[in-house]
């Protein structure tokens, strides 16, 4: 009990390290001033050098060996422990520190090309983290049990999963979801989109009022305004942003709602199991099934976007769109467009297949850095049919690849298969739960999910906390039946 004890301080310590860095990154993207981040890449460098040598010190080897885990909370942590372990012990200091460097850079290098559209400003810098990214997969590779450099990134963040098993979904999903599409696209009723100014002012207070509806605690947590939003932290601080395009109060509203089913996670996660390796979502994937089923099965419900149109006409006055059910139908447009946050339903798990195909690519070796705006846009342009016009709608809208989150976006479509299943649940437990939402009041679904999914943190592995909480194993077709009867409601067809 002596090994588990010290080891569990030992950890508590690192994690609490790990949530300073992570404050340090929530800082950069949205307060700290331009002229810092040099200073700033040497400071994450910094603290991940320490971070790294705690998660590689020989001690926690020796106490893993020594330690007797007292129940099954304490024999998961144990595990989650001799993963990380054996996983930081593959990478050299040198690299743990300069990723952590080079990508607090070049997020800033990203953003300045971003606002230019000028993709020749970012390329020198992704070619970089794409050089690391890969060295570090390939270390991961050859030390664990990966099968190939991209699923050893896969299992950062969705353990238990491979990029074979993504895409054998993926292969499933694409058939119904472009039959859809067509349908949709080619049917005589097309919803009139909204319309107008919105002041950013009002869409901060209604995004800020539709936050506390859907349970997020304003104690722990703050909303702020970034490019790419985002949520940071976990426990007892946990911070999201949003952005505000006056044209378009869609944008702020569900990227907030968005955010805030990540937060709710981490917010509703055991007290007990802070600061630990059980203390936060157990996988990414679990993780947007939170955000997305806050966001589209509860948020774009007509219930809710009921509620929401009042909302808004107390906010904005009369609106263009005259009845709730016309409000409805605009919330839940589908049409192809280039920006994957704003995309629709079944556009955005398209969006998701492309970027999955093109960063096995470029891990792989497979697609050159030079080549991937070519890449991008022959792709984009055969999956939708449309072409990208300028480099903000295609390779540099997202801030994932100067992260070096490769490996995180297929994670965002299997946490629409896993929504689908956890609302198919939901409305069996909750049938009379549209009467809440259109009441403005989604607590009885997030209750569910927080006793359901979100209390346990990394207790159990993430497809055994979708199977124990829905009562069956994972699927795509409840969310595929879902997308069809909602869409086929909306556009009458």
């Amino acid at each position: 009990m002596t090994a588990f004890a010290d080891l569990k301080t030992f950890l508590r310590d690192t994690e609490a390290l790990s949530q300073i860095a992570g404050r340090l990154g929530w800082d950069q993207e949205t307060m700290m001033p331009r002229g810092a981040a040099l200073q700033r890449g040497d400071e994450m460098a910094a603290i991940e050098a320490v971070i790294h040598a705690r998660r590689t010190d020989p001690r926690l080897g020796d106490w893993l060996a020594a330690a007797e885990a007292p129940d099954a909370e304490g024999a998961r942590l144990l595990e989650l422990t001799r993963r990380s372990y054996a996983r930081a012990c593959c990478i050299p200091d040198r690299l743990a520190a300069e990723l952590a460097r080079l990508t607090s850079l070049s997020h800033g290098i990203w953003a300045e090309a971003r606002a230019a559209g000028d993709v020749q400003h970012f390329l020198p810098t992704l070619r970089l983290v794409v050089m690391l990214r890969r060295e570090q997969a390939q270390a991961w590779a050859e030390g664990t049990a990966a099968t190939t450099a991209y699923d050893a990134l896969l299992e950062e963040y969705e353990p238990e999963t491979t990029a074979t098993d993504i895409a054998a979904i993926f292969d499933r999903m694409r058939p119904r979801l472009v039959a859809l599409r067509e349908r949709i696209l080619g049917a005589a009723y097309q919803p009139a989109p909204l319309s107008g100014t919105f002041g950013a002012e009002a869409q901060l207070r209604l995004s800020r009022k539709v936050a506390e509806a859907f349970g997020y605690d304003f104690t722990r947590g703050r909303i702020d305004l970034a490019v790419h939003p985002f949520s940071s932290g976990s426990g007892a601080d946990v911070r999201i942003t949003t952005r505000v395009m006056e044209s378009d109060p869609f944008n702020c509203l569900y990227s907030t709602i968005h955010e805030v089913g990540h937060a709710t996670y981490e917010q509703s996660v055991d007290p007990a199991y802070a600061l630990s390796p059980l203390g936060q979502g157990v996988s990414m994937g679990v993780h947007e099934s939170q955000s997305r089923i806050y966001e589209n099965q509860l948020g774009r419900s007509a219930a809710f976007t009921g509620w929401i149109f009042g909302q808004m006409r107390a906010e904005f006055g009369d609106l263009a769109l005259e009845t709730p059910e016309a409000f409805h139908a605009a919330v839940n447009r589908v049409g192809p467009g280039f920006i994957r946050t704003e995309a629709d339903e079944i556009h955005y798990n398209l969006h998701v297949m492309m970027r999955f195909d093109l960063e096995r690519q470029l891990i792989g070796g497979d697609l050159d850095v030079a080549d991937l705006e070519e890449a991008w846009n022959a792709r984009f342009l055969a999956d939708f049919g449309v072409a990208v016009p300028r480099p903000q709608d295609g390779m540099l809208q997202d801030v994932h690849w100067s992260a070096g989150l490769f490996g995180y976006f297929p994670t965002y479509a299997l946490g629409n298969v896993y929504a689908g299943c956890l609302m198919q649940a939901i409305r069996r437990d909750i049938p009379d739960l549209d009467r809440s939402l259109a009441q403005g009041d989604p607590s009885p679904a997030t209750a569910w999910l927080a006793e359901r999914v979100q209390r346990h943190g990394a207790l159990h592995a993430p497809r055994a906390v979708i199977t124990a909480a829905c009562g069956t194993a994972p699927t795509e077709a409840p969310l595929l039946d879902y997308l069809e009867a909602k869409f086929a409601a909306i556009y009458r067809l």
